[in-house]
């Protein structure tokens, strides 16, 4: 028995480990918005959603977040100008490109406006790995 509560307080410790990261999704599409919070949710202390680029540029510099996720294509400000816009108020800011654009040009285009990853849309299900893998490389680089 004390074994089994033993593993029990080391799974929760690791998802408190886990859930130490803030999130902003930028997503014009609202059903999308949800697959990303319900996929991501176990791994943030808090996420906030923008539809625009515009919104989103106010919401990181308001929460400072430790990952954007970022659509291209949306209305007002797109997804690569916000991208790049963040990056050039905050160098160091993680931005995940989530997009249905499986198009080398458009990847190339996001990896240039500082985007640290470009993801498709179908394949949001390893976002969480992704995310807890970009913020652990930056933890040991940092």
């Amino acid at each position: 028995m004390t074994r089994a509560l033993l593993s029990t307080c080391q799974r929760r410790e690791a998802n408190r480990k886990e859930k130490i990261m803030t999130l902003l999704i930028v997503e014009d599409n609202a059903g999308i918005r949800r697959i990303l919070r319900r996929t991501l949710v176990d791994t943030a202390s808090a996420i906030w959603e923008c539809s625009n680029g515009t919104d989103a540029l106010a919401a990181y510099e308001e929460h400072r977040p430790d990952i954007v996720l970022m659509d291209i294509r949306m209305p007002g400000i797109d997804g690569l100008t916000a991208t790049r816009q963040i990056r050039g108020y905050d160098p160091s800011a993680r931005v995940i490109v989530v997009t249905d654009y499986e198009d080398e040009g458009m990847r190339t285009a996001a990896l240039e406006a500082g985007a640290r990853e470009y993801v498709l849309k179908q394949e949001i299900s390893g976002l969480p790995e992704i995310v807890l893998s970009l913020v652990a490389q930056d933890e040991r680089i940092g």
